[in-house]
């Protein structure tokens, strides 16, 4: 495998970078996150006219740059880097994964729209009684007259008080634990003003993210509505969450790449007995430990970007190896960045204590260590 961005990818990572240096500042972003507002508009307008990394990973065809897996990879680890809460992933990698693996004149028309940044995607998929499994999906979808009739539940719906369109799993035929008759339907959506049967609960996530849970009672769509083909829906869900996965790791990356350097950085600074801590040997070997965490952790990213493309076996393997490496180090790498920072670790003011809260949120986004162990053995099989 070659590791080695390309010119074209360094240029992006830089662009990103140096756009969220001078105008992502910490404490702002932080606030504004936990403003009625909940993000920072002009930004994600930068994001597609300035940036233009919004359309970096969709095809040519829906108004995209047709840049793939590396060039995500790239983007969401400078985004990781200053904890950047506007929802791109959910938006343009898994958003957009569902929309062009789905296909279809109305998918293809909201893919436009988030090259343009003006749409932004929740996909609700997690249900209040789903297991470990992702396709456990209760949430009806009953054929009447030329529409559908949507009934059941969604909770933790990532992005849902930013977005302005649902993208939602139901079952149209089939038993509830059947990767068959699964199919996905494409909403327009006013988080103000939710559509007639859908109420909508809100709130904050300790990383300052934003979801919320749905009830949809006896919901009518037009057939339009629908995405690509019925009960077929599972292979473009798995293929998103995948993506999804992959992106978060890179996420994770990002932010573990700041969180070493800055507890590297505080070691040379913060002094004990007159000398700077730094000094201490066994606060290097911790130091170390953390270096050598964080390596693991970018290889298996690697190794999953680089198979997102490749057989659906590879694929998982790939996704699941990395999102279990990603989980180990960000809890080993945040709790001792903490730790070496003593009380302040986990102050407003610090930096750390919201790289740590973010890790922690990752470690079970797009599944958990233990669902992703599962599905890699049953990848290996």
């Amino acid at each position: 495998m070659d590791f080695t961005l390309t010119d074209e990818q360094t240029l992006l990572r830089d662009s990103v970078t140096a756009y969220l240096a001078g105008r992502y500042p910490l404490l702002e972003s932080r606030q504004a996150a936990r403003s009625a507002t909940g993000w920072q508009p002009d930004v994600w307008r930068a994001f597609a006219t300035e940036l233009g990394i919004l359309a970096a990973t969709l095809p040519e065809s829906v108004g995209g740059l047709g840049g793939g897996p590396e060039e995500m990879m790239v983007i969401s680890e400078a985004l990781g880097g200053s904890l950047v809460v506007e929802p791109y992933i959910g938006t343009a990698v898994v958003g957009g994964s569902l929309l062009t693996g789905a296909g279809g004149t109305a998918a293809d028309a909201v893919a436009e729209r988030i090259a343009e940044g003006e749409a932004r995607i929740a996909f609700a998929l997690t249900e209040p009684d789903s297991g470990r499994e992702p396709w456990d999906v209760q949430l009806t979808a009953t054929a009447q007259g030329d529409g559908y009739v949507l009934s059941g539940a969604k909770i933790v719906v990532a992005d849902l008080p930013l977005a302005t369109h649902l993208i939602v799993a139901a079952r149209t035929t089939g038993e509830r634990l059947d990767r068959e008759g699964l199919s996905l339907f494409l909403l327009e959506f006013d988080p103000q003003a939710p559509p007639a049967g859908i109420t909508a609960q809100y709130f904050r996530t300790i990383d300052d993210h934003h979801t919320g849970d749905l009830t949809f009672t006896d919901v009518v769509v037009p057939a339009s509505a629908l995405l690509g083909t019925p009960g077929r829906a599972w292979p473009v869900i798995e293929r998103a969450l995948d993506d999804g996965a992959a992106a978060v790791c890179a996420e994770a990356v990002g932010i573990m790449r700041r969180v070493v350097a800055d507890t590297v950085e505080y070691a040379k600074q913060r002094k004990q007995f007159g000398v700077p801590i730094g000094s201490f040997q066994a606060l290097q070997h911790r130091m170390v430990d953390m270096s050598l965490e964080l390596e693991q952790a970018v290889a298996a990213t690697y190794l999953a970007v680089l198979n997102l493309d490749g057989t659906e076996q590879r694929r998982r393997r790939g996704v699941s190896a990395a999102k279990v490496t990603i989980a180990r180090a960000a809890r080993f790498i945040g709790q001792n960045a903490v730790q070496l920072h003593g009380g302040m670790g986990l102050t407003e003011e610090l930096a750390i204590g919201h790289y740590f809260k973010r890790l922690t949120a990752i470690e079970t986004e797009f599944g958990s260590a233990t669902d992703h162990l599962h599905r890699y053995a049953e990848a290996t099989r």
